[in-house]
C-alpha cells in the first residue's frame, strides 16, 4: 500500500486534493485525525473513499498533545488498511496545522511507504498567509496547549517541504502570486488540482499503478506516487544544506541571495533583526557571529517574526575524525562552499518579497559585518565583543 500525505492551512484547497486523488486512484481511502475536538479531550478520526464516510472513530489525546494522539493513531490504523489488502492508495489527510514533516517521518518510521507528500495552495493566499503574524491559537488552529507557531512561519515550513504543490484553481490570483510562489520554492513540481484528464502516456510505461485496473495516471496522481525521500527532505530543511531559493526579479516579486564570508558584528546585526525581518515577507539561510565562531545559526523570518537559533558547529571547527558521523550531504554542502580561511563558515541568507528594497537591505546588511579593522583584530578580539544574542538563545 502507497501512503500520500497531503497537507496545508489553506483547507479548501486541501480538501480539493485529497478528493481529486480519490476520484482518480480507485480503491483508494482517505484518513483524517481532526484536531479541533482536541479541547475536549478527544481527535475524530474518519476513513472516507471516494463514495463518502466509511468510518469515523476517536482517539483519545496522549500527554494532552493533539499531535501525539494523531502519532499514536496514525499507523495502527495505516497497518490495518495494509493488511487487509484492499487499499492501493492510503491519502493522509493532515488538519489545518499539522506539519507534513512529522508526519512523513512518523509513517516512515512505522515501515510504511510513503510515496509522495503535497502541499495544497492557493495562491491567492500565499501572501496574507505568509504575512500573519498571528499565533495559531488566537485562529484555534494550535495543535497543543504549549503551541507557540504562528500562521506565518507553520505555513511557510508546510510550503517548502513538500515537493509537490497541489495549486488550486485560483481566479484571484495574478502574476504576482503566482511569482512568489514560483521564488519561495523553485524545486517544487506545481500540479492543477482540478486538472482531471488523463497524463498523457501509455498505461503500460513502466510506472507501478496502485489500482485494480491498469490505466493512465492523472498528474496529481502521478506526482502523488512519484516517490519519496525522508531523509532527502530533511536535510533540504536543513540550514547548513538546504535548497535555498536563487536570485529572481519577475512580476514585481524579488528574490535577494545574500552570501559573505566574513562575520557579524554581534551588536549591530542585533540592533538591525526587526528592519531585516519586515524587511521580506520571508527570509531564511545561515549566519555567521563573530563572538561565536565556531556556532552555525539558523535565520528563519515570515510574518514579521524572526526566529534565530544554534543548528550546531560549524564543520570546520569540528575534528577530522568527527566528519565521519556527519552526513554525506552535509560534508557535500560544505565542500561546495568551502573558504581556504574560514571552511564552511560563512553568512547565506535568502529573501523574497513583493516590492523587495534590494539596494537598501544588501547596504543594511554589510552595515552589520565586522568593518577591516575588527575583522584584522583576529578572533581573539571578536570573543571580547558584546555578546548580544544570549539573552535571545536563551528564550
Amino acid at each position: 500500500m502507497s501512503v500520500v500525505i497531503v497537507g496545508g492551512l489553506h483547507a479548501d484547497a486541501r480538501r480539493a486534493a485529497v478528493a481529486r486523488l480519490l476520484a482518480d486512484v480507485p480503491g483508494s481511502v482517505a484518513l483524517h485525525h481532526d484536531l479541533a475536538t482536541a479541547a475536549a479531550g478527544t481527535v475524530v478520526r474518519t476513513v472516507r473513499d471516494a463514495t463518502g464516510l466509511l468510518d469515523a472513530g476517536e482517539a483519545p489525546l496522549v500527554n494532552d498533545c493533539a499531535c501525539c494522539a494523531l502519532r499514536e493513531d496514525l499507523v495502527p490504523e495505516l497497518e490495518r488498511l495494509a493488511d487487509a489488502g484492499r487499499t492501493p492508495l492510503a491519502v493522509v489527510e493532515l488538519w489545518d496545522s499539522v506539519e507534513p514533516k512529522a508526519m512523513a517521518e512518523v509513517v516512515t518510521a512505522g515501515g510504511l511507504t510513503v510515496t509522495g507528500v503535497l502541499t495544497a495552495v492557493d495562491p491567492a493566499l500565499v501572501l496574507p498567509y505568509l504575512a500573519n503574524g498571528d499565533d495559531l491559537a488566537d485562529g484555534g488552529l494550535a495543535a497543543a496547549a504549549t503551541d507557540q507557531r504562528t500562521v506565518a512561519d507553520t505555513f511557510a515550513r508546510q510550503l517548502e517541504y513538500a515537493p509537490v504543490l497541489a495549486l488550486a484553481d485560483s481566479p484571484e490570483a495574478d502574476d504576482e502570486d503566482r511569482e512568489l510562489l514560483a521564488q519561495l520554492h523553485p524545486t517544487a513540481r506545481q500540479v492543477p488540482i482540478g486538472q482531471g484528464d488523463l497524463a498523457d502516456r501509455p498505461a503500460d510505461d513502466g510506472l507501478t499503478v496502485p489500482a485494480p485496473r491498469r490505466r493512465a495516471l492523472t498528474p496529481l496522481a502521478e506526482a502523488a506516487l512519484a516517490g519519496f525521500d525522508v531523509e532527502a527532505a530533511a536535510a533540504a530543511q536543513h540550514p547548513a544544506c538546504a535548497l535555498l531559493p536563487a536570485e529572481a526579479d519577475a512580476h514585481g516579486v524579488s528574490t535577494l541571495v545574500w552570501h559573505r564570508y566574513r562575520p557579524f558584528h554581534p551588536e549591530r546585526l542585533y540592533a538591525a533583526l526587526e528592519d531585516l525581518t519586515c524587511a521580506a515577507a520571508r527570509s531564511r539561510g545561515r549566519f555567521w557571529l563573530a563572538d561565536k565562531t565556531d556556532t552555525l545559526f539558523h535565520w528563519d523570518a515570515a510574518g514579521g517574526a524572526l526566529c534565530v537559533e544554534s543548528a550546531g558547529p560549524w564543520l570546520a571547527s569540528l575534528p577530522d575524525a568527527a566528519w565521519e558521523m556527519v552526513p554525506p550531504v552535509r560534508r557535500a554542502a560544505a565542500a561546495l562552499d568551502w573558504h581556504p580561511e574560514h571552511g564552511d563558515r560563512g553568512q547565506h541568507l535568502v529573501f523574497t518579497s513583493p516590492g523587495l528594497d534590494r539596494d537598501g537591505l544588501e547596504r543594511l546588511l554589510e552595515s552589520c559585518l565586522l568593518t577591516d579593522a575588527e575583522y584584522a583584530a583576529g578572533r581573539d578580539a571578536w570573543q571580547r565583543l558584546p555578546h548580544a544574542f544570549d539573552t535571545l538563545l536563551e528564550v
